[in-house]
């Protein structure tokens, strides 16, 4: 059996085993609640017998057991009355019942649910004594509830626990993959930068040169953002407008010429404290997006806005749109509307901006058929 297998047997014995353990505990519970409840009517029916002792006893008999009986009930709420309702007597109830007698047939009607009323007699007439659960069964009533909440609350406790480590788990894989194929593209990079060489010497043409060295120029920086995921990445003061330009013009030369690219500025300079490798990933992620959801043919557009206290670079395209329902979602792991892919792409996105560069991402409008604007914002102060 596979060490995953006899981890999740186990959580399901715990779990099952916590509810087998509640069951019986409520079961219990029940069955002490209905003995009290037994034992408070046999109570009450010796106390009402006592009350019919004292009321048919003459002047000079001895009632102190029946007198003592009376007293001793300090705790159980009680209301004696006629066939009619007529209230001849109550004990242990609130003091503002004596002179509110709304609120003292109010209390009547609620006794009447709680249990069933004990028959008297009295000179030949009927008489009815109406009494209701005392403060010990209250609190015990409660008692199954708070052993509910507490295991609900156990648990999500439980269950954050197991999602939280799975999640670590799921992220130390990913790094370790992340960081493997970085590892197996430097092998073929290194062949392909010894022939770049040889294609130099053999006095090939400069311009394929110079394409094929950009190319591999980009394997080189993918190779080095793999192997950054899982990294705290070193940041640098550096021209944010000049960054994501350099990743503009590479996706806008290598895309579709059915594709319209737009890229505007209100300022030339702004330097920020940034990881170059994870940015330029963050700006291809958006405008290979972009360019999914125009399927090859439309408008995008990048542009930075120089704020007083942020700066803000927009990424707009004319796609399809995306449902309000789906703003979040779209960053979520493993989300995709597409076909192929793994639905990381924005989930990567919203990490390098939030985590390394302490940014903010989020779909600014979208518009089905017409389009959708991401928008990234980074204060300036903070970095």
């Amino acid at each position: 059996m596979s060490i995953v297998k006899r981890s999740l047997y186990t959580r399901w014995f715990i779990l099952l085993f916590s509810l087998g353990i509640l069951i019986l505990i409520l079961w219990n519970t029940y069955l002490l609640f209905q003995t009290f409840k037994h034992e408070e009517r046999v109570k009450m029916e010796i106390w009402a017998q006592a009350n019919q002792k004292i009321s048919e006893s003459p002047l000079e008999s001895d009632i102190e057991l029946p007198s003592n009986i009376l007293i001793k009930n300090t705790t159980i709420p009680a209301i004696l009355t006629t066939d009619n309702d007529s209230i001849i007597r109550h004990f242990n109830l609130p003091e503002e019942a004596e002179t509110n007698s709304k609120l003292l047939y109010e209390i009547l009607n609620d006794l009447k649910s709680q249990n069933l009323p004990i028959e008297v007699k009295f000179l030949g007439e009927k008489q009815y004594v109406y009494y209701g659960n005392s403060s010990l069964i209250n609190k015990l009533k409660y008692y199954p509830m708070a052993l509910i909440a507490i295991l609900v609350l156990f648990g999500l406790l439980v269950y954050s626990y197991f999602r939280a480590s799975k999640m670590s788990s799921e992220n130390k894989l990913w790094a370790g993959m992340a960081k493997e194929t970085a590892h197996q593209i430097g092998t073929p990079l290194s062949s392909l930068l010894g022939w770049l060489e040889i294609m130099r010497l053999d006095d090939m043409d400069a311009n394929i040169i110079a394409e094929i060295q950009k190319d591999v120029d980009r394997l080189q920086t993918i190779a080095d953002r793999f192997s950054k995921i899982g990294s705290e990445p070193n940041l640098e003061l550096l021209n944010i407008v000049e960054e994501t330009k350099k990743s503009f013009d590479y996706l806008q030369s290598r895309s579709s010429k059915q594709i319209v690219f737009e890229f505007d500025t209100n300022t030339d300079i702004v330097n920020l404290m940034l990881n170059p490798t994870l940015h330029s990933w963050t700006i291809e992620n958006l405008v290979k997006n972009a360019i999914d959801a125009i399927k090859g043919k439309g408008k995008i557009k990048v542009e930075i806005k120089n704020n007083e206290n942020n700066l803000q670079i927009l990424v707009s395209d004319t796609g399809k749109g995306i449902p309000k329902n789906q703003f979040r979602k779209i960053f979520e792991p493993g989300f995709s509307t597409k076909k192929r892919g793994w639905g990381l792409g924005l989930s990567l996105t919203q990490r390098i901006v939030q985590k390394y560069h302490k940014g903010s991402i989020r779909v600014l409008k979208s518009e089905i058929g017409k389009g959708t604007t991401f928008s990234i914002q980074y204060k300036k102060k903070s970095l």
